[in-house]
């Protein structure tokens, strides 16, 4: 008995040299007369049925083989190996939300793979390790502005992590010099065009470098990133607005930023905190980065999170963030190794969630444990990679970059 050709990807049945055997499998999703039009991942080919076949339902998974003959699989087969229970298709089904707009969300998720793999082979060649952390810790950090998910059901209190920076530097402290994560994160009331309450971070850390390497790392990662999506192009699509992303990209410090694109002085604005990020988010990061990518560096003192304060000038902070086409991409710092310093920043951090009457998270006793056992200087960021597949290919909300959207829950 002979075997049944190989089952092929529809793209690859087209590029067959005819008279070919041929075997795909696919949905049908149309019925014509003896013939079905049958679609996978990669396209659609018209399937004539044998004389005396009885044809599939709408919506029905099949195997199908016959002759390829240039235009269609002729003298054709078919296997009904699966079908719907409903009319097919639903209208607010998973095929309709995937497949209906010519498998426009298909192919982005086909495309964010080819990133994912990118920024893999980006760091591999870089000499990065990959490492994955707990997801759930004992403390998700402590910025005023993030609210963690809980985990109910732990022995002790634990949360989803909001980042894993803790975990990595701990990393750090143990002697791993490079090391990078693709990390699921989870923030509590975040949903919007740029946001989900559970989205990828890609973080990485260098020991023995700052923030200028990290600038560095993130302008060759985001054009080689896009070289590979656009065929050599650094122009990506941004959101409506095209953007040149190859290096170098600019560096434009807080007051520079908030003198150019508001007409005021950020130091004026410091005792009302409140009123700078009104002014920030109104005037001055929607205008960041639009034709060429920028780095917004040294921020106020008091905003320093987990930075190291700039030695040269210690009212500001050695963070850096990426802005292109007017989104916040990511946010790095020359990273603080102090532990006294920490803890005390800590310290403030509980009390200032303390009197918003926000939820107040332990401090994470393990991480302080690894900067007292010592932490090389090191930089490190933090990109969103929702937001660079959004970017990359054009697209304007975030929900139609990841698989399964947080409303479709």
């Amino acid at each position: 008995m002979a075997h049944p050709p190989p089952r092929y990807p529809i793209e690859i049945v087209r590029r067959l040299a005819p008279p070919a055997p041929a075997r795909i499998g696919g949905r049908v999703v149309t019925v014509g007369d003896g013939a079905v039009f049958v679609r996978d991942v990669t396209g659609m080919v018209w399937v004539e049925i044998a004389e005396g076949v009885e044809l599939p339902a709408l919506g029905a998974w099949v195997l199908a083989g016959g002759t390829w003959n240039g235009q269609r699989i002729a003298e054709g087969s078919i296997e009904v190996v699966g079908t719907p229970r409903v009319g097919f298709p639903p209208p607010d089904g998973e095929w309709l939300r995937l497949s209906g707009d010519q498998g426009r969300r298909t192919e982005i998720l086909r495309r964010r793979s080819e990133i994912l793999r990118g920024i893999r082979d980006f760091f591999d060649q870089r000499a990065f390790i990959e490492v994955e952390t707990p997801l759930v810790v004992p403390s998700p950090g402590l910025d005023l502005h993030l609210d963690a998910l809980e985990v109910v059901g732990e022995r002790d209190r634990r949360w989803l992590v909001t980042s894993p920076e803790y975990q990595m530097k701990r990393l750090l402290a143990g002697g791993l010099p490079r090391i990078y994560q693709l990390s699921r994160c989870f923030r509590r009331a975040e949903e919007g065009d740029l946001h989900q309450p559970e989205f990828t971070m890609l973080e990485w850390y260098r020991a023995f470098g700052g923030s200028e390497e990290i600038m560095r790392d993130t302008e060759q990662l985001v054009s080689s990133v896009a070289m590979l999506l656009h065929e050599g192009s650094t122009v990506i699509p941004g959101r409506g607005q095209p953007v040149d992303v190859a290096p170098p990209w600019e560096r434009l410090t807080v007051r520079e930023a908030f003198r150019r694109h508001a007409g005021v002085e950020a130091d004026s604005l410091l005792d009302d905190e409140e009123r700078f990020y009104r002014t920030w988010i109104e005037q001055v990061e929607p205008n960041l980065g639009l034709s060429h990518p920028v780095f917004v560096t040294r921020w106020p003192a008091q905003m320093a999170s987990l930075a190291r304060l700039v030695p040269d000038d210690p009212s500001v902070a050695d963070r850096v963030e990426a802005f292109v086409g007017g989104v916040e991409l990511s946010n790095g710092f020359g990273e603080l190794t102090d532990p006294v310093e920490q803890r005390a920043r800590l310290d403030r951090d509980q009390q200032a969630r303390r009197a918003q009457g926000k939820p107040v998270y332990p401090v994470d006793e393990r991480f302080l444990a690894a900067l007292e056992e010592g932490l090389p200087p090191a930089g490190g960021n933090a990109l969103g990679v929702d937001r660079l597949v959004m970017l990359v290919l054009g697209a304007s909300d975030i929900r139609d970059v990841v698989a399964i959207p947080h409303d479709r829950l």
